[in-house]
């Protein structure tokens, strides 16, 4: 996250970045160059990395030649005069270049402090590789060439001295430069402000000590309270600890004190080394910083998560409930009471199948086990709960399973919901499509799926038969008297042939004054007697119409015998033509079909 910077001082950024880059450079000139070759100690460098990393590309033309006319000038006046100027000025450009674009290319929309190690693994790669190989082999064959330093010598200043400072300093310039001391400020509660500033005063007591009063090298000692301060304060604190280190124990060692002037060899070779503690200081702060903003992150997310998932739970008409991989309960929302008439402390701990009627019992378990096996998919299924817990006719389960961190299941979260009312408006409508609106048979559908059942039936060897019926000059009927009266007719024709029929029979409209009776467990004679007893309670008796007319009504029939190899198309073609021949031979009668 960047900080936003106004646009107007967009155009000054360059020229604060080359000032800046000069006084490091000249610094770095005046107290480093030991030998009169290049300089042990270069931090200007990781100013123009980070400098470069943090802007836009439109920006870096300004600042590359505000930076470079500043590696001019300093090396100029300080360094090894006005011939190295111009190379050593390109080859500083060309290091911070390769830095910045290997960086951008493998994480690019990263940055050196982002929670992931990936970025900072990519940067130091960058730097101590490609970046500083080919840099140090041109810095040295200039050096060698102006000065009296051998090539090798040179190589190893060069690389030292630009590997460790930028691997020090430039992910703390860019921390800066992200704003991180001003949101680190914004923030920060006062005491724990207040204790950030007593760590690093501590540690700048301890750091003054090991540098300049022990008689013993005791760096060992600066570990634990750096990692103390990375731990309680987080970047900032880490980096600002390592910047502490550096300032107390570069001055110490370039004034003859300190664990690093106990190392025999030249001040270069103990700047150096001195370096190297440094950086690897960073890297043991830096990622422990890291680390713990990650979990610091993760643990907020987690408690944010945690609170709005107890307020929903909570307030939620339905009922949520945990439950663990085998399924018994860990926690129970409160609406338990109201929806499931039972108290959440009653159900956890308990097997949530118990709550199941054992009928959809399996089904559930089947769903639950859905669940874990696929973690990413919701399972959902209706069931009825058991009597007499529970005071619901159906519920909805809505399942999806909980994974750690590795995306292992670790159970199942579960919203229960009251199904009662829907399921009577389903079953009503069911009902309602698969009844006649007008007589109360069942309607054509549901009367060829029961046959189609019937069927499957007969093919294991039982016996059943279809009469197709149609009412004899239905259509006078209607010309005559109208079709209110057509329509009481129908009613008044159903309800007659109903008492003819036994429990296990069903009569269906196929349409029409058309109708289908399926005679369940009877073969062809014994169909042929209901029948023929059918129309005797149908011709017997007219029919009165609001006016007291009375209309005889008759019906013809085709019988045919279910086989289990014929299907219902073949068994409603082979009646038709029964009924067929029926209409044609009088009416008011009943024909086999062939």
């Amino acid at each position: 996250m960047s900080v936003s910077i106004p646009s107007s001082s967009f155009r000054f950024a360059p020229l604060v970045a080359g000032v800046a880059y000069f006084l490091l450079a000249t610094i770095a000139l005046l107290i480093s160059r030991f030998e009169g070759g290049l300089a042990y100690v270069w931090l200007a460098n990781a100013l123009l990395m980070a400098e470069l990393q943090r802007s836009h590309t439109r920006q870096w033309p300004a600042i590359i030649l505000c930076c470079g006319t500043a590696s001019m000038i300093s090396t100029s006046l300080f360094g090894m005069g006005v011939v190295a100027a111009v190379p050593m000025a390109l080859i500083n450009i060309a290091e911070a270049l390769i830095v910045v674009l290997l960086c951008r290319r493998f994480e690019p929309n990263r940055n050196l402090t982002d929670a992931s190690k990936r970025p900072l693994l990519v940067f130091v790669l960058a730097l101590s590789i490609p970046a500083n190989m080919i840099a140090a082999l041109a810095a040295a064959f200039v050096a060698s060439s102006l000065t009296p330093v051998a090539f090798g010598a040179s190589w190893l200043q060069w690389y030292s001295g630009h590997v460790l400072g930028g691997l020090t300093f430039a992910p703390i310039l860019m921390m800066f430069f992200q704003g991180e001391a001003r949101r680190w400020s914004l923030e920060t509660p006062r005491r724990d402000k207040w204790e950030a500033l007593a760590l690093l005063a501590f540690f700048a007591v301890v750091t003054g000590h090991v540098f300049y009063l022990a008689r013993y090298p005791m760096l060992f000692v600066l570990l634990l309270p750096m990692v103390g301060i990375a731990f309680r304060t987080g970047y900032l604190g880490a980096a600002a600890s390592v910047v502490i280190l550096a300032i107390i124990g570069g001055m110490a060692t370039i004034t003859g004190h300190g664990p690093f002037h106990m190392v025999p060899g030249t001040m270069g070779e103990r700047i150096q080394f001195l370096q190297l503690f440094l950086s690897f200081s960073f890297l043991l702060t830096i990622p422990v910083a890291a680390e713990l903003n990650r979990r610091r992150r993760l643990f907020q997310m987690l408690q944010e998560s945690e609170a709005r998932y107890r307020t929903i739970a909570e307030h939620s008409g339905d009922v949520v409930l945990e439950l663990g991989v085998d399924g018994v309960v860990q926690y129970a929302s409160p609406s338990a009471i109201d929806q499931l008439g039972c108290e959440p402390d009653r159900l956890i701990g308990r097997d949530a199948a118990e709550f199941v009627d054992p009928q959809d019992r399996a089904e559930v378990i089947r769903s639950h086990r859905r669940a874990l096996a696929h973690p990413g998919e919701v399972q959902t299924v209706e069931f009825r709960p058991a009597s007499p817990v529970m005071a619901l006719d159906w519920c909805e389960m809505v399942t999806r399973a909980v994974v750690d961190e590795r995306g292992t299941p670790t159970g199942v979260i579960s919203t229960i919901r009251d199904m009662s009312r829907h399921k009577a408006r389903q079953t009503a409508l069911q009902r309602a499509a698969a009844t006649d609106s007008l007589t109360g048979a069942d309607s054509r559908p549901a009367f060829l799926e029961k046959l189609e059942g019937e069927i499957r039936r007969t093919a294991n060897g039982e016996r059943s038969c279809l009469l197709l019926i149609d009412i004899d000059h239905f259509k006078s009927v209607n010309d005559r008297y109208g079709h209110i009266i057509g329509d009481k007719i129908l009613t008044g024709f159903v309800a007659r042939l109903r008492p003819g029929l036994r429990g296990m029979d069903s009569i269906g409209r196929l349409g029409g004054e058309e109708f289908a009776i399926l005679l369940v467990g009877v073969d062809v004679h014994r169909a042929s007697m209901i029948c023929e007893r059918l129309r005797a309670a149908v011709s017997t008796h007219p029919m009165r119409t609001d006016t007291g007319e009375a209309i005889s009504v008759t019906f013809s029939a085709g019988l045919v015998e279910l086989k289990g190899a014929v299907g219902a198309t073949e068994l409603l073609e082979a009646a038709d033509k029964a009924l067929y021949r029926a209409k044609h031979g009088g009416r008011n009668c009943l024909r086999l079909a062939a």
